[in-house]
């Protein structure tokens, strides 16, 4: 489980430090910055898949979510403390978090100018460093792997050995130094990391590929655009939880209950409701309806990923649904860590209730994005690795 997430310099979050729990509730106002940790989150996975770069250039290139201010130094002055700005810094996104057993960190820069002859990918980020350490707190002594620029490190006993004196800058170590005999646990958390999922507004229009028959195979994860619904739907059914399943359709919708049909080669969905003679197919189903089977779907996975990130669950929900949405994920969070980005303050109240609960409230003061009531002595300890 990851314990907490770190971010510097990007985009309205200078630098800090967010705590996690069994279940991360992140709130604020519009524009404090509740996307941009949830991208964070996003950016982190791409690491282990190889592709942070063309997520960045997704995102409009390192130069664009880059933290628009100056480089701050807090200074001590009597009893206060006065920010000074260090102009002509090197600028460096950072992102790491904290997990049980490794800890990791990436640190990503621009490359420096070359002539266009030699390379046409000047606004490139480069993979300036990376460390994999063991335990919370990142210190010298604890390091696995660390990197910097073409050259990886592994220490085992205080012994230091090279794995690679020629990286590329735009691969990580997750995809290019993972090895089960040298680097095994660098494989395990890429493996660990690929495992999470994120969900954000599943598409509920008349085009929806979830309220189309598809071909049916068995599903352990939801498609992140909920085109299999049906399959993983059923999955759960054969060899999930089909009981809480049954209790969850009946906690929205009471004394309905979901069937899924054989079309021959694919799979439908049929939803009794209460009062009819006949099931609706997906087809006639409302935004809603459909919305909480998929959510369902997803929450009651066979097999729970390590996280699971969820921004702003409620859209498109009529508000009597968000309390039975909040119990679901209340139960999804007894299985997997979850992280909820949300808006809706019957959702908020529902999921702060619970002793699993880890309430992130989020606000911005001239432009940065910080976290509401923490402070110098109340933030989560964490400590970027010398040199990224």
């Amino acid at each position: 489980m990851i314990s907490k997430l770190a971010i510097s310099n990007y985009r309205s979050i200078m630098d800090t430090t967010i705590p996690m729990g069994n279940l991360t509730l992140v709130i604020g106002a519009n524009g404090t910055g509740k996307s941009n940790l949830y991208r964070a989150l996003r950016l982190l996975s791409e690491c282990a898949n190889g592709s942070v770069v063309n997520a960045i250039a997704r995102e409009g290139g390192l130069s664009s979510i880059f933290w628009a201010g100056p480089e701050l130094v807090r200074v001590k002055k009597g009893d206060t403390y006065v920010n000074y700005s260090t102009p002509g810094k090197a600028k460096r996104l950072r992102v790491g978090f904290s997990g049980e057993d490794f800890s990791y960190s990436i640190s990503l820069g621009l490359p420096k100018p070359v002539p266009q002859h030699i390379s046409m990918f000047p606004l490139d980020p480069e993979i300036k460093y990376e460390h994999l350490w063991q335990g919370d707190i990142w210190r010298p002594a604890s390091v696995l792997v660390s990197r910097k620029g073409g050259l990886v490190e592994t220490k085992e006993n205080s012994v230091k050995s090279t794995i690679a004196t020629e990286l590329y800058p735009y691969d990580s170590i997750f995809t290019q130094c993972a090895n089960p005999n040298l680097t095994p646990e660098l494989l395990l958390l890429r493996e660990q990391i690929r495992g999470w999922r994120f969900y954000d507004q599943f598409p509920s229009d008349a085009l929806a590929a979830s309220r189309s028959p598809q071909i049916g195979t068995r599903t352990m994860a939801l498609a992140h655009d909920g085109r299999d619904l049906a399959a993983a739907l059923r999955t759960i059914m054969e060899i999930g939880n089909e009981d809480t399943l049954k209790e969850t359709i009946h906690d929205a919708f009471p004394g309905s209950s979901v069937e899924i049909v054989w079309l021959g080669s694919s799979l439908a969905i049929q939803f009794w409701q209460s009062g009819l003679n006949r099931p609706m197919s997906a087809t006639e189903l409302s935004d809603g309806t459909l919305r909480y089977l998929l959510w369902t779907a997803a929450l009651l996975t066979p097999r729970p990923p390590g996280l699971m990130v969820l921004n702003e669950p409620e859209t498109s929900l009529h508000p009597d649904l968000i309390p039975a949405l909040g119990r679901l994920i209340l139960k999804a969070a007894h299985n997997t860590q979850v992280w909820v980005v949300s808006h809706s303050s019957a959702l908020i109240d529902e999921l702060s209730n619970s002793p699993i609960c880890t309430r992130v409230e989020l606000e911005k003061s001239a432009g940065v994005t910080t976290l509401r009531g923490q402070g110098l002595l109340n933030k989560s300890p964490w400590k970027w690795p010398a040199g990224s």
